[in-house]
């Protein structure tokens, strides 16, 4: 296995069930953008693998022809190109980097086609979604059904003057910076739906997205004669990362089981749009296609930046992703150097956008 992103949440979680299995997997490699001293250590504890740092080397180890999974947890659109190496390479693609599909979903699978390798959902939702769907038949699926926290201000009416120690502190899942604040805005499931069209072929009309604070009930799928499938667990991302492994559950518990007797009430609730647009600007973004998603995907990462740096408000991420993707005029995504283009002009025109409110602020 290689591991990419290995000194992120997600990379060292994923080292923590290898290491539970050590008869199951064996670490081939391990990558990382810029924690050299994170990654040496890490090599150290793991037999002293062969290791890269930065997207050169994250693309050259996902090619590695002595390993037969990549656990892909780059953050960004940055992972993308190690994505279509290792599908092109025949690779189990294990994908906790929603942005490969978001931005270059049509060239992943073909990339898949091309090379034989296949995709491996790691995100919770799209996790539990993959098993509700054993051995259900396609015709027998209504729609599928995403859930959300809610985040940190899924109460709060008035989003204005949040600041990124608020908007990090998420109430059932810990998880890296970048993610956390996608979740606050809501912008993580609506990148999440596009993901979900590409990994299971549904239209996005037939994916739906539901509040769940409780974060127990990870994905759901209605079936047409008005049943549903759901997926359980505990909040614990070693469980979609153990099942997009080794999908045959090896028997070591990862978390406390669900004690569904003391467990607070199940709650489920629409989604406010009015405030928290960012779910209706992804949908907008996935059903237009070609490079919008892509833009939107872009102009989100600059703006998710910048917030955390404290140069906009929590107002302006939403503020600047929409203002971004009216300025573009959509294309197909035809192939790789295309889609890092549009990426690049979206980069640039968010940076614009982001002055400007930056300036009436």
């Amino acid at each position: 296995m290689v591991i990419l992103g290995a000194t992120g949440s997600i990379g060292r979680q994923a080292i923590e069930v290898i290491s539970a299995h050590p008869d199951g997997f064996e670490i081939a490699a391990l990558a990382a953008g810029s924690d050299a001293a994170g990654l040496e250590t890490l090599a150290r504890a793991h037999g002293s693998p062969p290791t890269g740092l930065g997207a050169a080397a994250a693309i050259e180890l996902a090619r590695l022809e002595d390993s037969d999974v990549v656990l892909n947890a780059v953050v960004g659109a940055a992972g993308l190109e190690a994505s279509l190496a290792a599908l092109e390479a025949g690779k189990t693609l294990a994908l906790a980097n929603k942005e490969s599909l978001v931005a270059g979903g049509e060239l992943c699978l073909d990339a898949a086609k091309r090379g034989g390798g296949r995709i491996e959902p790691v995100d919770s939702e799209h996790a539990a979604i993959a098993q509700c769907l054993n051995n259900v038949a396609p015709d027998d699926i209504a729609r599928i059904v995403l859930t959300a926290s809610g985040g940190p201000f899924r109460l709060r009416t008035d989003l204005a003057g949040i600041t990124p120690s608020e908007a990090l502190a998420h109430p059932t899942w810990r998880m890296g910076p970048k993610i956390t604040i996608d979740s606050a805005t809501l912008m993580n499931k609506g990148l999440e739906v596009i993901e979900a069209h590409y990994l299971f072929g549904l239209p996005y009309e037939r994916i739906g997205v539901l509040v769940h604070p409780q974060s127990m009930v990870h994905g759901i799928v209605e079936l047409v004669d008005g049943s549903s499938l759901m997926q359980a667990a505990p909040a614990d991302m070693r469980i979609p990362i153990q099942a997009a492994l080794a999908p045959n559950r090896p028997r070591r518990e990862l978390s406390a089981p669900l004690d569904l007797a003391s467990a607070p009430a199940l709650e489920f609730e629409e989604t406010d749009l009015e405030r928290f647009p960012a779910l209706s600007l992804a949908r907008f973004a996935g059903q237009a296609g070609g490079t919008c998603p892509a833009v939107l995907n872009a102009a989100n990462e600059e703006a998710v930046r910048a917030f955390l740096g404290g140069a906009i408000p929590f107002t302006g991420i939403v503020a600047t992703v929409e203002a971004v993707l009216a300025h573009h005029e959509r294309s197909e995504a035809g192939n790789l150097e295309q889609l890092l283009e549009v990426d690049r002009w979206a980069r640039r025109r968010a940076r614009e956008v982001m002055r400007t409110i930056s300036g009436a602020g």
